[in-house]
């Protein structure tokens, strides 16, 4: 698979360089015969009043095609129908001016109106034959259009293939050796060694992981029994924290009320007492001989 990879991924670059994979995909490649046409049969398209896109053939668009589509059949109307008025004045003035004059009798007129109404009616057919290969050819450009893209997208693709297959292979070779080295009972840092013990060494592991089971049954036992405990101890302290919490509010009102009546220079009694309680510390203690 990594050598017919590297081939399609050797064989695409050969194409873009060599810039054959545009040229084998184009679409509008088919216009360069025309194109090259015009070119040389008209060296310089910019005397050309009728030519409106000759410039335009190196990068055609849909848009560009349409407008020349649409150009073009104005300018073979216009050109129809200033040849059928040349010929037909041509032809009576012919007519007029020969010898003898040529008369055309009712009859004659009868046979040339009904020539002309097969010829109409043949030229009606031959139209909605052309208008279905038209809407034929066009759902055919749509199609290969679509197709075009689609090569396009699998092409980006396929050059960003070699890399992902690559990419994939050496992470399926890193996987492979993993699970090599995770099958190996000989190392003890393997969490699947355990799983290719013996019978009495998996027997002494049973017992090893049954005593840590029991120990971890014990130890939730315990938290079991002190659950409740706990829960009613923390009930109380949530308790305490919501009376602290009321006391709280209450302090931080109380100074708010204190610091808003002193700003506001009310009263609250508190200085005077406290000047009555310093004058009657000092007079117990000159009654009792202490000195402050």
């Amino acid at each position: 698979m990594a050598n017919s990879s590297s081939e399609a991924l050797a064989a695409l670059q050969q194409l873009e360089e060599n810039g054959n994979l545009k040229d084998r995909l184009a679409i509008i490649c088919i216009s360069e015969p025309i194109s090259m046409e015009v070119g040389g049969s008209y060296p310089s398209p910019s005397k050309r009043t009728s030519d409106v896109s000759v410039s335009n053939f190196d990068d055609p668009t849909p848009a560009l095609l349409e407008a020349d589509l649409a150009h073009y059949k104005e300018l073979f109307s216009k050109l129809r129908f200033s040849y059928l008025e040349q010929v037909t004045k041509e032809k009576f003035l012919r007519a007029i001016v020969g010898d003898p004059p040529m008369v055309v009798g009712h009859n004659e007129n009868m046979e040339l109106e009904t020539q002309l109404a097969d010829v109409k009616a043949e030229l009606k057919a031959r139209k909605e034959d052309a208008r279905i290969m038209i809407e034929e050819m066009e759902q055919m450009g749509r199609d290969l259009a679509s197709r075009y893209k689609n090569v396009e997208l699998q092409t980006t693709q396929l050059s960003t293939l070699p890399a992902s297959i690559e990419n994939l292979e050496s992470t399926i070779a890193e996987l492979r050796a993993k699970q090599v080295a995770t099958m190996d009972p000989s190392n003890p840092n393997n969490a699947s060694s355990s799983q290719n013990l013996p019978l009495p060494a998996t027997l002494a592991l049973l017992a090893e992981r049954e005593a840590e089971l029991a120990a971890l049954n014990r130890q939730l036992a315990a938290v079991h029994n002190t659950l409740p405990r706990k829960t009613r101890e923390a009930e109380a302290v949530e308790r305490e924290r919501s009376v602290l919490e009321r006391r709280k509010s209450d302090a931080i009102a109380q100074a708010r009320e204190a610091q808003r009546r002193k700003q506001q220079g009310e009263s609250d009694g508190l200085e005077e007492m406290g000047r009555w309680y310093r004058g009657a510390e000092e007079t117990l203690k000159e009654l009792v001989g202490t000195q402050a």
